[in-house]
């Protein structure tokens, strides 16, 4: 996956996108940012991507579901999860969608830094 050199966060936050994305490019990654989960499908091109930071309440929208749906459209890349509304059936159908991490808000920066780093190494 050596050409997969992109992370794509999805959040509906515009400051929590900017903060991901500056965390991730301190750390010496790429990062495309999406605001909804129409934007990353409207975008596409998976195939750049190594990992996918999916924020589970966008506005009006389940980030479970859209990574239910991109793995119906056979889109095979890692998903961390992020979510500000922490509760079990969440964490519970984020963890049986196969997601690499699941992370509250506010996380520590070295969760989502080792997460993203286990994605790659996949």
């Amino acid at each position: 996956m050596s050409h997969r050199k992109s992370i794509f966060v999805v959040d509906d936050d515009p400051s929590m996108r900017r903060s991901m994305k500056r965390l991730l490019q301190e750390h010496g990654f790429e990062a495309k940012l999406f605001e909804s989960a129409d934007a990353l499908l409207n975008h596409g091109n998976f195939q750049q991507a190594f990992c996918i930071i999916l924020d589970i309440n966008l506005d009006g929208e389940s980030g479970i579901d859209l990574q239910r749906r991109l793995v119906e459209q056979k889109v095979h890349v890692p998903v961390v999860f992020v979510t500000g509304n922490d509760n079990h059936e969440s964490r519970a159908a984020a963890i049986a969608s196969g997601c690499i991490a699941y992370l509250t808000k506010p996380f520590a920066a070295a969760s989502l830094i080792e997460s993203v780093e286990r994605a790659r190494g996949r």
